[in-house]
């Protein structure tokens, strides 16, 4: 027994999988009737990333912040199968036309909720989320984007002009919303400036993305929201952020307004063997 780990010494077969499965090594285990042990420096080196606790058959492994009994069984039975996921995969679409409706709070709350269990380094979870959920603020945060990319084509042409920002910028002064597209919401990932901050964003708006379509909605990156973000510093001043934060991409949110029936066509992978 350890502050940092629990064996259940009756339920424990002494297979040494906890040891083998840990990320950072700090799992000591001999064999023989041996049970495990924190290597030096285990409590300062852990991350918390539950693989011990999880890949213990018998559950006898708990950690100080996450004891065994209170994780939820992985049900293998309801896992996809390869045909399934690659079918979702192929099938999935950028939804950029949106009903007019708004989502239910608590449907929004769940697709995070699925998206919070993405990867991040070193298990550090940095990802907060800002939700706007007000189809007003929506369009008022899109007449701040087209603020910024106004100013992107005047003072950095040389990137603006090539990602049709001037065309944007005319299209929105004729009326058409093409920023976010009519999306009732906007789903915004932020952290502080950490070394995998970003990386970690862009995985867990992946997660959300993906996610969407099983609960009946759609989601589209923002791309002129991404990029204006970056470079113009009202963008995140009008978020709101909490200090020393960033936004690290948005993803557009609503229900679909058509149904796709075809998977089109992608080009064959290149790929290179060593």
């Amino acid at each position: 027994m350890t502050s940092l780990f629990t064996i259940n010494q009756e339920k424990c077969k002494q297979d040494g999988i906890c040891a083998a499965v840990c990320p950072i090594g700090i799992i000591r285990f001999k064999g023989g009737n041996r049970f495990p042990s924190p290597v030096k420096r285990a409590e300062e080196l852990c991350m918390n990333c539950g693989h011990c606790v999880a890949v213990c058959p018998e559950g006898a492994f708990s950690l100080r912040a996450m004891k065994s009994e209170d994780c939820l069984p992985a049900k293998r039975e309801l896992l996809p199968g390869a045909e399934l996921v690659e079918h979702f995969f192929q099938s999935r679409r950028s939804i950029r036309a949106f009903q007019k409706r708004t989502v239910e709070r608590g449907i929004l709350t769940r697709l995070i909720e699925i998206a919070r269990y993405a990867p991040s380094g070193h298990n550090l979870q940095p990802v907060q989320w800002l939700v706007i959920e007000d189809p007003a603020e929506v369009r008022n945060l899109a007449t701040l984007i087209v603020d910024g990319m106004r100013l992107l084509v005047k003072e950095k042409p040389e990137m603006a002009i090539p990602l049709h920002m001037d065309l944007a910028v005319a299209s929105w002064e004729r009326g058409d919303e093409v920023i976010f597209r009519g999306a009732p919401h906007v789903i915004v990932a932020c952290a502080s400036e950490t070394p995998t901050a970003q990386t970690d964003c862009i995985i867990a708006l992946t997660h959300l993305e993906l996610a969407a379509p099983c609960l009946g909605l759609g989601a589209c990156w923002s791309g002129y929201f991404n990029l204006v973000a970056a470079f113009y510093p009202p963008v995140n001043l009008a978020l709101g952020l909490p200090k020393g934060h960033q936004s690290f991409g948005g993803m557009m949110v609503g229900f679909p307004k058509y149904k796709y029936y075809r998977i089109p066509l992608r080009h064959e992978p290149k790929i290179s063997w060593r």
